[in-house]
Parts: C-alpha cells; structure tokens; sequence
C-alpha cells in the first residue's frame, strides 16, 4: 500500500541527517507556525486553520493491501483494524477522528519485520505471515503497543520535535517515550533496554491536519516483549 502523494508530501525523501543547529526541510506549503519551544519540552501547533483529515484516512488512502514495499504501512494498517474490529471501542479509534488533535509515530512494514525477527528469530517472507506473528501476541498486546505510538492532544511537527531534545511524551498507553536528537537523526528511547531505539525516517505525513504522524525504523516497546512463541 502507498500513501497518497497528498497525504505523504512531506514525507517522501525526507532525510534526517542533522547537524547540532540543523534543522529538516518541509515544503513551505500548510506549514503550521510555532513559536520556539523550552529545551526538553514539546509545543504542540496550535494554528487556527489545521484540518481534520484523520491517520486512518491516510492509512486506508490506498487500498492494494499486503506488497513488497517495506517503506510503507500495511503491516500498521491491519493491526488497527484488527484491534478495532475486536474491540470496537478501542482508544485506538482515535486514529479515525480528526477534529482529535495527536502526533503518532508509525512504525513502517520493515520495522514489523525487525520486530518479529528480534521476538522469535524467523524472518517471515510475506507481510502476511509478519502481520500473523504480530497478531499472535494477542489483541490486547497489539491495543498497547499501538498507544504507545500516539501522543495524545499533540499536533507536534518535525520543527517541534527537533528543538525537543530530552524531551519525555506521554502517550495513549500512559507511559512516556523520550526524545533524543543527535547529530545523525531524531530517535524515540522506548521502555524495552534490550532493543534498538528507533529512528524517525520521514516526517509530517498528513501535516496541515490535527492528527500528524512521523515514521520511524522500529517498533516502539511499552515493555520488554518476550518471545512471539509463548503466546501460541
């Protein structure tokens, strides 16, 4: 599945290789005005004119489904609507609201792939079979991990996140994600000490809207997951 190129414009070729004052370069147009924000903090954008196109819109633009194209989200789409499907009224759904003011950061089909290679050591060959082995951590694991990857009352641009360093976020699932900023990128530090932070890839997909996403390299872990097997 590709995103649509209006919905992905910033997105596409973007390259997160930053200098200590460096800063990323969006197209000029729908660009949301803020002010400076403290270090270690995150100001949202509060621009009076942002649209309420939603990350599920976004998501769904496409309908092609599982590919060979590692840089897109297929993966990510049919986990939210597996959990929305069992659980109708899931916080998840928030995706699917876009007066709802939030900034996620979604995990690519390639970092699903890292995801169920790190937890059981196989490399599935379709995106099929590495949405199966995530599915297989059961619904309720699969609820958490997606609002882990939402911040919540947050329209947080590229330009915000980068003069954020340090900065902690707290997100759907009630637990924080901490920011760090380096001369090679923007990384996310999650809770599981055993795995690779991720590194954000591409950035202000949907941007003009209240729900901006950004998308990172791997999966973000509310904890240390342990081994896929298990919980068959």
């Amino acid at each position: 599945m590709r995103i649509s190129r209006r919905a992905a414009g910033a997105a596409a070729g973007v390259t997160l290789a930053l200098g200590a004052t460096t800063a990323l370069a969006a197209p000029a147009a729908n660009a949301a005005q803020a002010s400076p924000a403290a270090p270690g903090s995150v100001a949202a954008s509060h621009h009076h004119k942002l649209g309420t196109k939603s990350l599920v819109s976004v998501l769904l633009a496409d309908r092609t489904g599982y590919d060979t194209n590692g840089k897109d989200f297929d993966i990510l789409t049919a986990a939210v609507k597996a959990v929305l499907t069992a659980k109708p009224n899931s916080a998840v759904g928030v995706l699917g609201n876009g007066k709802v003011r939030l900034t996620a950061f979604i995990p690519n089909d390639n970092a699903f792939r890292k995801l169920v290679k790190d937890l059981t050591g196989t490399s599935p060959k379709s995106e099929a079979d590495v949405f199966k082995a995530v599915a297989s951590l059961g619904i309720p694991s699969v609820e958490k991990v997606l609002l882990y990857h939402v911040v919540p009352c947050k329209t947080i641009t590229a330009k915000l996140a980068l003069r954020s360093n340090n900065a902690h976020l707290r997100t759907a699932a009630g637990l924080s994600i901490k920011v760090r900023v380096t001369r090679s990128g923007l990384y996310l530090r999650d809770k599981d000490p055993n795995s690779r932070n991720p590194k954000v890839i591409a950035v202000d997909i949907n941007k003009g809207n209240r729900q901006i996403a950004h998308a990172i390299d791997r999966v973000l872990r509310p904890l240390d997951l342990p081994p896929v097997a298990k919980h068959h």
